[in-house]
Formats: structure tokens, sequence, C-alpha cells
């Protein structure tokens, strides 16, 4: 086992996590596994998982097993501290999995199939803090309350988020028909967004 590395530090956490390769020889009592069982997931598992023991601010610790979305290793795996502090983030392969620690039965399956950029906003202005999760076509954004709003459609396909500014998150996203990058912003208070290639 080791230490699962953070590629944020961006938001306290009452948990820790370590990464497992095997499933360990003598298991927690408590073993969660992402998704639940939904109508088009059934294979899931096929793919792999990331596994992680997390032991949580209190109770005892548990095994959660998360389906990679996609085997394809340019998509974001890993786990992330998020605005709540007892809220994990365990990005699988571009499935993202947002859980509870204090109640892993409770886990909401993030709904960008794939996840391709995970950028913190700790703060802004007088608002709290953000986790976003950019996919192919639009962006989400993640508050301590859970899935705070989800953009619309930004891109053709393909979305960077580029930086954070003035309360705005700042990006490009892919115009078909001129085939270039086209700058957006979204107001991070709303989900409201000016710009991008997306011309449908």
């Amino acid at each position: 086992m080791s230490s699962v590395p953070f590629a944020q530090t961006a938001f306290p956490k009452t948990w820790s996590a370590r990464t497992l390769t095997a499933p360990p020889l003598i298991a927690p009592v408590r073993q969660f596994v992402y998704p639940l069982r939904v109508p088009g997931e059934e294979d899931a598992m096929g793919r792999g998982a990331l596994l992680l023991d997390v032991k949580p601010a209190a109770g005892a610790n548990f095994l959660a097993t998360c389906a990679l979305g996609f085997r394809d290793p340019s998509l974001p795996s890993g786990v992330f501290a998020c605005p709540r502090a007892d809220d994990l983030l365990a990005v699988a392969g571009g499935y993202a999995y947002l859980i509870d620690t204090l109640a892993p039965e409770h886990c909401l399956h993030l709904p960008l199939r794939p996840v391709t950029q995970i950028l913190p906003a700790p703060t802004f202005g007088s608002q709290a803090g953000l986790i976003l999760l950019a996919g192919f076509h639009n962006i989400i954004a993640v508050d301590a309350n859970g899935l705070r709003w989800q953009s619309a459609r930004i891109s053709w396909e393909g979305v960077t988020m580029t930086e954070i500014r003035d309360g705005h998150l700042h990006g490009t996203g892919w115009n078909l028909h001129t085939d270039r990058e086209v700058p957006f912003s979204i107001d991070l208070a709303t989900g409201a967004h000016e710009g991008g290639g997306f011309t449908g």
C-alpha cells in the first residue's frame, strides 16, 4: 500500500486514503463498490478499478472499489480533497465519484463521462470554494453541498480550463467549423458562460 498522491491541497480534509494494488488479504468489514449497479454499467468492473483504503474522521476504515471509466492513460485518476472536508473525490480513468467518507453508502457518480481535467477554486470573491471538472463538452462545479452547476455545451469536442480570474473560469473550447480553440468564460457563481467553440 502507498500514500495517494494528491493533485491539489487547496481544501482541508478530515480523512486519509491509501491506494491498493490488489484487494487486501484481510478486508475491512465495510466495503463499497462504485458505481452502484445501474443500467449500462454492468461491465464497468471488467475495465479495472481504483482500490482505496479510506480512514474517515469517525468510524472504521472502509474499502472503496471505484470502477475505471476508460483504460486511456491520458484520462485522470487520483484522489482529491473537496470543498466539504468530509468528502472525497475519487477519479478513476475519467469516472468521478463524490464520496461522503462519513456515510460512504452515499456516493454521487458525477455526470461527466469522462472527466478530462480537474481544477480547484478554493475561493472566489465572497463565495465558498468549488472543485471544477471538465469533460469533452462542458464543465461541472462541486461545492460543499454536492453538484452546484453544470454548464451548457461550450465545445464540439474538447474543453481546456486555463485560469480563474475575477470570479470567472477562463478556458477554450473547440469550434468544429473553424477548427480553432475559442476562448470562453464561466461565472463561477452561476455556471453561465460566454464564448466557447460550440455554435449549435
